[in-house]
């Protein structure tokens, strides 16, 4: 019931889930959660520069291994199985991909080797107050100067914005939408840490005024290179969700069998017992479409968009509908805030709206193939 479609995938998997196991168990994704950081920096140092994992997707020449995102998917279903507090998603997820699809620029050059290597982290500031994820949903403007470009406007929902070291900022020029890079110590940039349902995953506020900026990529042509990210992210978070779907899965079946009442283990029950079929019914059909996903992302690049949407829409809802039965299964313990349930509902929940919820992008499925 994992991501493994072949040896190397299957022993990718193994090395990530016996580390994550050790350096990202509950009591460590609890003491993580409550700092500001959201994350161990020694652990994160060692996903980097120990596991490789940060390049799994970089090309050689940029200090990556030069595999595909195929490989990232695996290490985001083990993350999403640990709720593992760390800024993968943000920064090799959004980050490169974005970078990567800008094209060549003095920013790839400098910032992907650092990136690869786990030594500097980045995050993308794409949607505002209106929380939209679309092209017109970016207002933040961009004029020149005359040493660099400076960016006004305010961010919302920024993935571990408020510690990136690097900004890769959606704004709107004379020529249209284009993406700039800001330091995380630029003069006019002020960032607040949000609060959030799910305490697993920083988001961030960024105010940006009169902030010094270099543009990244074509100057009025960063649309499709944004729409390719928000895609690839779609399904990198449909691997997340199989993994915490698969988790509660695990959970539940594991309470079912071990929890007595009326003289008989619970799991014996034939409600119960229809409850995780459900799950797991639902946990196998989310697979599938996270394979198809997969699949687009790595062979069938012309097939990513309405993959991608399918990937987002159906796992949304099939990881919050198993995690709520993982909680039904488990009781009134499932409610307490000692049991680990409540920490997967709550990441499955805002999952579920993050890059657009299930109707946006059952929507964006509709007008792309045409219906």
């Amino acid at each position: 019931m994992t991501f493994a479609p072949n040896r190397e995938h299957a022993a990718l998997r193994e090395v990530v889930a016996d580390f994550l196991a050790a350096h990202a168990s509950e009591a460590r994704v609890r003491v993580a959660m409550e700092t500001e950081a959201g994350f161990d920096a020694v652990t994160w140092r060692r996903v980097g520069a120990e596991l490789e994992l940060c390049g799994l997707a970089v090309p050689a020449a940029y200090g990556g291994s030069g595999y595909s995102f195929a490989e990232v998917c695996v290490v985001l279903e083990e993350m999403g199985s640990s709720l593992a507090c760390l800024p993968y998603f943000s920064s090799v997820v959004l980050a490169h991909t974005l970078l990567q699809a800008l094209g060549p620029s003095r920013c790839l050059e400098h910032w992907l080797p650092l990136l690869a290597n786990g030594s500097k982290r980045a995050a993308v500031a794409l949607a505002e107050t209106s929380g939209r994820w679309d092209e017109p949903g970016v207002q933040a403007r961009a004029v020149p100067d005359a040493q660099a470009w400076r960016v006004t406007g305010t961010k919302m929902f920024v993935l571990d914005g408020h510690t990136a070291d690097l900004l890769l900022v959606a704004a709107r020029t004379g020529a249209g939408l284009s993406v700039f890079a800001v330091e995380s110590d630029a003069p006019g940039l002020t960032r607040t840490l949000l609060p959030t349902m799910d305490r697993t995953r920083k988001q961030a506020r960024l105010v940006l005024a009169d902030t010094p900026a270099t543009l990244v990529g074509p100057e009025g042509g960063a649309w499709p290179a944004l729409s390719t990210m928000l895609d690839l992210a779609a399904v990198g978070l449909a691997a997340e969700q199989v993994g915490g779907g698969r988790r509660c899965l695990d959970m539940a079946v594991g309470y079912a069998g071990q929890r007595v009442q009326f003289d008989r283990v619970i799991g014996s029950f034939q409600a119960v017992k229809h409850i995780c079929a459900d799950m797991l019914i639902d946990l196998e059909c989310a697979r599938s479409a996270l394979l198809m996903g997969v699949r687009a992302a790595t062979e069938a690049p012309d097939e990513l968009p309405v993959s991608a949407s399918l990937a987002k829409s159906y796992c949304s809802d099939a990881y919050l509908n198993i995690a709520k039965s993982n909680i039904q299964v488990h009781g009134g313990i499932g409610f307490t805030w000692e049991h680990p349930a409540h920490l997967y509902f709550k990441r499955a929940k805002t999952s579920q709206i993050l890059f657009g919820d299930v109707s946006y992008h059952r929507g964006l499925l509709a007008d792309r193939i045409a219906i």
